[in-house]
């Protein structure tokens, strides 16, 4: 599934192309996405300027003066920068058809993706009302991991994963980031000290800024708006690297299952 570092490759690339181009038509060919998409997004869609592309969390928000489009990818979801005439593929769902003749088209095997519309403020979005800060807000510090850990069993690398504290931590990053700040992933959350909860914030937006640069990470189904892959995957320390050694002593990476998620660590650098 795409995580905060190729959604915001995505919406970056998207940007350059998307913002001060008039929507001419919204084509659902699949409304059955992860929700069904609503008629008032074909409705009130048409017509207006795209001038915003935006992100919050893994959702990309193209704003106009009439509402906001709120997609999410899903686990296949791809927005690929096209032709209006280009050739339909299998899973092609939805065409956001432009006055330049271009078209954003999304793509979704699986369909677990989702185009919604909303003329509210998209922050006051159920999906997103709830939501933690970004990693990158001044609102996100040790400080507050700390604050909300106080009392919490749940392992640190839970914790790190739920939106509700932080977004955009999915399980590749959380993996990384926890090796950066040379933290056990096990540990319980309410254990930390701050000047830990400090290394780990710090070691979060480091991971994510660097994944951001390297356009992600590609390792199922991930591309960005124009079908280029992530390089991040060439970088990472930990994830997915079961037994090789450890890039600083040595040791074999071990694995571990926490929340259902795969973790990977290294049993002499993280504490």
């Amino acid at each position: 599934m795409p995580e905060l570092p190729e959604v915001e490759t995505v919406r970056r690339g998207l940007a350059a192309h998307l913002i001060g181009q008039v929507v001419t038509g919204v084509v659902v060919r699949q409304a059955r996405l992860r929700w069904p998409v609503p008629d008032s997004l074909a409705l009130q869609l048409p017509g207006q300027t795209i001038r915003q592309v935006e992100r919050r969390a893994k959702y990309l928000l193209l704003g106009t003066a009439a509402g906001t489009a709120i997609v999410h990818l899903g686990m296949t979801g791809r927005l690929c920068w096209v032709a209006a005439d280009t050739p339909l593929r299998k899973h092609d769902h939805i065409d956001l058809l432009l006055d330049g003749g271009q078209c954003l088209r999304f793509n979704d095997s699986r369909r677990f993706g989702a185009w919604l519309w909303t003329t509210e403020p998209p922050e006051q979005h159920p999906l997103l009302r709830a939501l933690g800060p970004e990693p990158f807000d001044a609102a996100f510090s040790g400080a507050y991991l700390h604050r909300c850990a106080q009392g919490r069993t749940a392992a640190v690398k839970t914790f790190i994963m739920d939106h509700h504290i932080v977004v955009g931590v999915g399980n590749i990053y959380a993996n990384e980031a926890l090796f950066a700040a040379g933290i056990d992933p096990l540990r319980p959350a309410g254990r930390l000290t701050e000047i830990e909860w400090e290394r780990l914030a710090g070691a979060i937006r480091t991971v994510l800024t660097d994944a951001i640069r390297q356009g992600g990470t590609t390792l199922r189904d991930f591309v960005g708006s124009r079908g280029e892959p992530g390089y991040f995957q060439q970088r990472l320390c930990v994830y997915d690297r079961y037994r090789d050694p450890c890039p600083r002593c040595g040791e074999p990476i071990q694995r571990c299952r926490i929340g259902q998620r795969a973790s990977y660590y290294c049993p002499r650098c993280q504490r």
